[in-house]
């Protein structure tokens, strides 16, 4: 039976630069992609863990099929070694890959899921993030923290840049909506505009966020809403 998660080879690996850091995408990564898209509808969906706290990701995940991930795995150990400098003799740590669907509407949202973050502090932890959704989603953008000039949060930086990002935070809370544009305390930097089939690779230690289009990605139906499929990768 032929694989219906195969990726289109030779991979079309492009880098783009936004502030200081590097991002690689691959266009058209999936030989068919429709058959993930079936596989999204056809999964059960859970709310991610803190949604009912209003942390974390705000929406839906299912587990993506195994034969994905391992091809997915298959590629990525060593573009990403090769692309952002991991050394080999580091092993490979890989998260589930999760379809996930964004479904809070702006005034549901919690204050640190109305502003950037960072997914880790560590040097060589990877978001991989494939878009099973067009362009009217948005997209990922990437942004400076302007009180400390931090774009990378990093184990020397974090303490700092949490203290003066708390204050902020205390001091002038930020409105319900999804982050996009820069503000009084983030500078937009750049954004990877949402493209079917797209699949984007970055530093989890950046300073991003998801642009999300509320009038048509607020939808937990997977052929309409802002589905993605999301692993971090950490060596």
């Amino acid at each position: 039976m032929s694989d219906p998660y195969q990726v289109r080879m030779p991979p079309n690996v492009q880098s783009v630069r936004v502030g200081e850091h590097q991002l690689v995408f691959i266009d058209d990564f999936l030989v068919d992609p429709q058959a993930l898209l079936d596989a999204a509808a056809h999964s059960h969906f859970e709310p991610y863990p803190g949604v009912s706290e209003r942390k974390g990701y705000p929406g839906l995940r299912a587990e993506a099929p195994a034969d994905y991930s391992q091809n997915l795995c298959a590629l990525l150990d060593p573009l990403i070694r090769l692309n952002f400098g991991v050394p080999e003799a580091l092993p490979l740590r890989k998260s589930i890959c999760a379809f996930s669907l964004t479904t809070a509407a702006p005034d549901m949202l919690g204050p640190l899921q109305r502003i950037p973050h960072f997914d880790a502090s560590t040097p060589h932890h990877m978001a991989v993030l494939l878009y099973l959704c067009d362009s009217r989603h948005g997209g990922t953008g990437f942004y400076r923290h302007k009180a400390t000039g931090l774009q990378q949060i990093t184990a020397d930086n974090c303490e700092h840049y949490l203290d003066v990002h708390y204050e902020e935070l205390n001091s002038s809370p930020q409105p319900a909506r999804y982050f996009e544009q820069s503000d009084e305390h983030f500078e937009l930097l750049g954004i990877m505009p949402a493209r079917f089939n797209r699949l984007v690779i970055y530093p989890g230690s950046l300073l991003h966020s998801a642009c999300i289009n509320p009038e048509c990605s607020i939808s937990a139906d997977p052929h309409s809403g802002r589905l993605t499929v999301n692993s971090f990768f950490d060596f």
